[in-house]
């Protein structure tokens, strides 16, 4: 689905939290490359990996439910297939985040299909980075 250039820039506004699943900080990864760049741009990153104690420096969770803040996106860098696992732990959350955004080269229609009816808007096969570039310059 296409969003209006006025809702993502809405999402993607600094200083937001963003729970990024699947973060790494192996040189040279997209998700090195884009994770560094959010929190650059000022946004409030929880790296969220099952087998990493810490990425970026920054204390990694192994789960979307070991988060125990407001999150406002969350950004996936796995395969489409682990999309609907994923947004099975959105809709556990009490607190369920505006956003679920799908990287590049990422769709689950069957996720976007889980996660519409509860308001949580799903942006598939876009980059995080290029899509902030664009809107704030």
């Amino acid at each position: 689905m296409l969003y209006a250039d006025s809702t993502l820039k809405e999402l993607l506004a600094p200083g937001k939290t963003i729970a990024l699943i699947g973060a790494k900080d192996r040189p040279g990864t997209d998700v090195d490359m884009v994770g560094r760049f959010l929190l650059n741009a000022g946004f409030n990153v929880i790296p969220v990996h099952p087998a990493r104690a810490t990425v970026w420096g920054i204390p990694a969770r192994k789960s979307l439910a070991e988060i125990d803040e407001s999150i406002d996106l969350v950004n996936l860098f796995r395969a489409p297939a682990a999309c609907p696992d994923h947004a099975a732990e959105v809709l556990a959350m009490a607190q369920k985040p505006a956003c679920f955004w799908m990287q590049t080269g990422i769709a689950s229609p069957e996720a976007r299909a889980m996660l519409a009816p509860a308001g949580v808007v799903v942006v598939e096969d876009r980059c995080t980075m290029v899509e902030y570039r664009r809107l704030w310059g």
